[in-house]
């Protein structure tokens, strides 16, 4: 591992005030499940090598950046709040329970216990479990530096896998979304190579709000499948306005999968995942209606 000073904070206050001098030379630390694992892969770097951080920063103490609140009709999510506290929250379980289940599914429980959603979303690996349930959930995120705030929806801050558009000098201290209407139907489905410990090849995150039996919104936001998080309008666009049935089921994961290849070309993956990514959010549609399998 490479040397680097250790820097731990209790206080945004002062968080902000060291990466305001620091930012360009800093890594910042929540869970460390992803951070850790980075940094013993760093051996030997050369000098101005963007991925040797000079300092680390511990915020995993700031105790206002923790825990699930209600505001209103709007969920208020600290982005150190782990991955266990919100699989377990009543509040996330009632009113985003997509959320609750794509955290429930992360690592081992060892993980969950440390692991944050802000550092899974800021991670921004293609894999993430959280990242779609958000999507789904039209979250927006708020960053923070001594410069002021700034807000964006959660979707639009990936540039690239591994990469997004926070600034070294920003902070992200809030993730917030709208309650999902009483009765809305949802599911999260994560496909790996076993049933535990298990990094996401595909997931998908569905959301149905009804009017009786016909569709009034359809949510659905896949991951591993495109470049960068997005909803799928195509896909909800088929569902929106009509009453379920097992033709537009599938149509809407035809949907999802001419997107896949239309976002990402065609690879050697693609007879594989093609097919699958379209089962899997049938299979996700399916199960949010009460339909099985």
């Amino acid at each position: 591992m490479i040397p680097f000073d250790f820097i731990r904070v209790k206080t945004l206050a002062e968080a902000l005030d060291f990466l305001a001098e620091n930012g360009p030379r800093t890594r910042v630390l929540a869970g460390g499940t992803d951070l850790v694992v980075k940094l013993r892969a760093l051996r030997a770097p050369r000098p101005g090598d963007p991925g040797a951080p000079r300092f680390v920063l511990d915020i995993s103490g700031i105790a206002e950046l923790k825990g699930v609140r209600e505001e209103g009709d709007t969920v208020l999510l600290g982005p150190l709040t782990t991955h266990a506290e919100i699989s377990r929250s009543e509040i996330i379980r009632a009113h985003a329970a997509p959320l609750a289940s794509a955290s429930s599914t992360v690592g081992a429980e060892q993980h969950r216990s440390v692991g944050t959603v802000g550092g899974n979303v800021i991670n921004a690996s293609p894999a993430a479990d959280t990242v779609p349930a958000l999507a789904a959930l039209d979250a927006e995120v708020v960053f923070l530096s001594r410069r002021g705030e700034r807000r964006s929806l959660l979707k639009d801050i990936f540039v690239k896998p591994y990469l997004t558009n926070i600034r070294p000098d920003e902070l992200l201290t809030l993730i917030r979304f709208r309650r999902l209407p009483p009765g809305a139907k949802t599911c999260f489905i994560k496909l790996g190579r076993r049933n535990a410990l298990a990094i996401a090849r595909m997931n998908i995150a569905a959301v149905l709000v009804m009017d009786g039996e016909i569709v009034r919104e359809a949510r659905i936001s896949p991951g591993s499948a495109t470049p960068l998080p997005d909803r799928i309008a195509a896909a909800e666009e088929a569902l929106a306005g009509e009453k379920p049935t097992e033709e537009l089921i599938a149509l809407a994961g035809k949907k999802v999968g001419e997107e896949m290849v239309r976002r990402s070309g065609v690879r050697w993956s693609t007879p594989y995942k093609q097919p699958v990514i379209e089962a899997l959010v049938s299979r996700a549609l399916r199960r949010a209606l009460g339909w099985g399998e």
